[in-house]
């Protein structure tokens, strides 16, 4: 691995490139469609240990450890968690395949950011991993697709 490759690293902290980060969310989708997940959507110590850190560092030719996989894999969890705020928030909001955005009428929109001003960037924001996000982490996530609201007959 050439110099220009070698990891950033800031005391203990790891930096991952876009590169490493999209390889590794690649791998976590073949691991999750290869079953090296338990039935909670957990993927073990031991599985990233010996399936997941050797596949990335391979393709990557990159030395990441356990410790990195699983401290990104939360970043990516929180980052998945984050727009799974959408769908808690209201049932108007859906998704766009083809660019990549979350879909909702102006009124859906004004009152999710009344109640997140913090998540002004995010009705114009593409979310090109938000897919494979969610087969990583979409199964133990409630995402409100089947709430009712206090108003509506069942």
């Amino acid at each position: 691995m050439g110099d220009s490759q070698q990891e950033k690293t800031k005391g203990n902290y790891n930096q991952w490139s876009v590169q490493e980060n999209n390889m590794l969310l690649q791998v976590l989708v073949e691991a999750v469609n290869n079953g090296w997940h338990h039935a909670n959507g957990i993927i073990s110590k031991q599985t990233k240990e010996a399936k997941i850190v050797p596949a990335l560092n391979e393709k990557l030719g990159c030395k990441k450890t356990e410790d990195h996989v699983k401290n990104r894999m939360k970043t990516l969890k929180g980052r998945f968690q984050s727009i799974c705020q959408l769908f808690r928030h209201s049932s108007g909001f859906g998704w766009d395949p083809i660019t990549k955005k979350f879909t909702a009428s102006d009124e859906v929109w004004e009152g999710f950011l009344r109640s997140h001003p913090k998540s002004q960037g995010i009705r114009k924001e593409t979310f090109a991993d938000y897919e494979d996000l969610m087969i990583v982490f979409g199964d133990g996530t409630a995402k409100g697709n089947n709430s009712i609201g206090l108003g509506d007959d069942t």
